[in-house]
Parts: structure tokens; C-alpha cells; sequence
């Protein structure tokens, strides 16, 4: 057994368990095994070896036939229901032919059975270590993508940035309009709740509501006066082209529905489809207060910006008409010192202050509800 198991177990590790009542027979057994490579355990009895199995990881028994108390034949059974993975070999020393012969049978059973259970064992530590193996490299490969796809989100950030700062460039006597309604829109949708994965989609969409004014004509966007009807209709077709802008770049198209409805009205008096409360995005009813609040509370050329207190009693008058009544009462609630906080921080920033890719990264991650 020696000669044929030196080859199979020389990268393996085979732990043995020696049954047997002689103490010198214990010994050179496990000498035997031991310059094999084989670690092993003993026990003098079947009581003792069941104790063992509990307490250590055990690939094969050998277990002596004849011992006091539990026998060989008996700790096989007991081994083989408890333990049925584990090899079990048997070796006698008795004169008893019948018995001797039955042994016999036994031991080249197991034997075959030890030599297969090795080169399973070898198999499974090959599969083992090419599962590991694996994993590792799908590890490897899994946060590559993660970072080639933050990489990519980065990129679409950065691209947002520039066109924001386009629009308000674009519009300068809106300067930092884009950043603040972008801002004052995600108060609000905190506020309301329940928006936390639509909460970056309605960021995309108030910061680039005005995109598609980047085609209107110089002399219809910038006329410092009233607009003719006329005029007024080239205006309106700004949240059209916006919207054929941005709809067939994949992670803009839910943004692109914000855009295109960012000019409706609760009530239908909006353009350009006329549409009503529940026929309108949330993210665009949103944007509508936020517009709203923030036309009032900033100079333009034929007036200058409104206290906070007039455009929420605006926008309290308008609720259920111009604005959603929810949407409304939950503008209303936010404390003023948040607004005055986003004004702030938007003109210490550049003339036609715009977001950052971190301001829009940031919403890629779950937003707590403010209430």
C-alpha cells in the first residue's frame, strides 16, 4: 500500500486515523504513514476513534479488527453511517480463516477505495484552486468594470457640466439659473419622498431643462423687451428641441421627458402639449415650482429679484393650478434658510455658476428622505 500510495499522496494532504487496542502497533503504524507524509491520529478503541471523527477533519480509518468492546466490523458500520465520505480500512492479526478472508475481502475493498478517494481528493483540490483561481480573476476583472463604468459616469458628469455652463452662458441674464433650479429641485424631491431612485434623473433633467434654447436666435432669446406672438411661438419650441436633443442618448432619455414637460401646468395652460396634473412628470412638477421660485427670486434686466415670502405666496396661490398641491405644500415647508443657503453657495462660485460632476455623482447613490 505504501509503494502504490507515495505518488498520490506526495502533493496532498490525507489525514488518517489508526485504530487499534496495541499501543505498539499504533506507533509503527503511524511511523509508517508519517514518512509518507501522512499526518495522523490514533485511538485504542472504536469509543475513542468516534471521538476523534467528532473532533477532527479525518479522510481515512484503519481500524484493527479484533478489539475489546466495539469491534472492527462494528466501528466500519458506525463510521460508514455517520461518516459515509470517510475510507475505511481494515487489518487483522487473528487465525480465524473465516474471518481472516472476510477481513481480507474488506481490506482490498477499501484499499481500492483509498486509492480512488485519493486521486478524488487530488481532483477536488484542482478544481478547488481553479475555483479560487476564478473568482480571483473575476474579482479582478468584476472592478475593472466597476471602474471603467464610474469612469464612463464621470465622463456623462463632465459632459453635463459643460452644457449647463453652455445654457447659462447662452442666457446670461439667467446666470446660474441651471445650478440653482438643479439644486432647489432635489430639496424639494427629498422632501416629498419616495423619489430616491428617480432622484438623479430629476437632477439631469431640471439642469438641463433649457438645452434646447441653445437654437434660439440671439435676437428672440436676449430681446430685452416683450416678445411678439410670433417670437413667443419660436421661444416655446425651445422645450421641443430639447427634448429631440437629448431622447436618444440612453441614460438622458427619462431626463429628456423632464425637459420636454417642463413648461406644463397643472391646470393644462402650459405648452407645448397642454398637459394636466397626472399626465405631467413628477420630476417636471417638481421643476415647476423650483423654476418658479427661482425667476422670482432673481434680478432679470426689467426688475429685481423678489423676497423669498413673495414667491411662496405665489406659489401658495398656485397650488392645484399652475403647481401640484402636494408638491406645493411640501416647497412650502422647506425652512428658507435652505434656499438662502443654495443662493449663497451658487454665487460664490463663477458668474454663470454651474454643477459639478460630483454634485450629479452623488445622486447615483440612495438620497435619504427629509422627512
Amino acid at each position: 500500500m505504501a509503494t502504490d500510495l507515495v505518488p498520490a499522496v506526495h502533493s496532498l494532504t490525507l489525514r488518517v486515523l489508526i485504530v487499534d487496542d496495541e499501543v505498539s502497533v499504533r506507533k509503527v503504524m503511524a511511523a509508517v504513514l508519517a514518512q509518507l507524509g501522512l499526518p495522523c491520529e490514533t485511538a485504542a478503541s472504536g469509543d475513542e476513534a468516534l471521538h476523534v471523527l467528532e473532533t477532527h477533519r479525518i479522510d481515512a480509518v484503519i481500524s484493527d479488527l479484533q478489539m475489546p468492546g466495539m469491534s472492527g466490523m462494528e466501528l466500519l458500520a458506525k463510521v460508514k453511517q455517520i461518516y459515509p465520505g470517510t475510507v475505511f480500512l481494515m487489518v487483522t492479526g487473528v487465525d480465524d480463516t473465516r474471518v481472516g478472508v472476510q477481513a481480507m475481502r474488506q481490506a482490498n475493498i477499501v484499499l481500492a477505495s483509498l486509492t480512488r478517494a485519493l486521486h478524488v481528493k487530488r481532483l477536488e483540490q484542482e478544481v478547488e484552486n481553479y475555483r479560487h483561481h476564478l473568482e480571483e480573476i473575476v474579482a479582478e476583472q468584476t472592478q475593472q468594470l466597476r471602474e471603467a463604468l464610474h469612469q464612463i459616469e464621470r465622463s456623462y458628469d463632465h459632459t453635463l457640466e459643460v452644457l449647463g455652463a453652455a445654457i447659462d452662458l447662452r442666457d446670461s441674464p439667467t446666470a446660474g439659473h441651471s445650478r440653482r433650479v438643479f439644486l432647489y429641485s432635489i430639496e424639494i424631491a427629498k422632501a416629498m419622498g419616495g423619489l430616491e431612485n428617480q432622484m438623479r434623473n430629476i437632477a439631469m433633467g431640471a439642469w438641463l431643462h433649457d438645452i434646447g434654447k441653445l437654437a434660439i436666435p440671439d435676437a428672440i432669446l436676449l430681446k430685452p423687451g416683450p416678445l411678439t406672438d410670433e417670437e413667443r411661438a419660436i421661444m416655446q419650441r425651445h422645450a421641443q428641441i430639447g427634448y429631440d436633443l437629448v431622447k436618444g442618448i440612453p441614460f438622458l432619455a427619462d431626463a429628456a421627458e423632464i425637459i420636454f414637460a417642463h413648461h406644463e401646468r397643472c391646470d393644462g395652460s402650459g405648452y407645448p402639449r397642454g398637459l394636466k396634473t397626472a399626465e405631467i412628470p413628477v420630476g417636471a412638477r417638481i421643476f415647476a415650482v423650483a423654476d418658479t421660485f427661482d425667476a422670482m427670486t432673481s434680478d432679470r434686466p426689467y426688475r429685481r429679484a423678489l423676497p423669498f415670502e413673495a414667491s411662496r405666496e405665489v406659489i401658495e396661490r398656485g397650488a392645484g393650478k399652475q403647481y401640484d398641491s402636494q408638491l406645493a405644500r411640501e416647497f412650502l415647508s422647506i425652512p428658507e434658510e435652505t434656499w438662502e443657503v443654495i443662493r449663497r453657495e451658487t454665487a460664490a462660485l463663477q458668474d454663470f455658476a454651474f454643477a459639478t460632476a460630483s454634485d450629479i455623482q452623488a445622486l447615483s447613490k440612495p438620497v435619504k428622505s427629509a422627512g
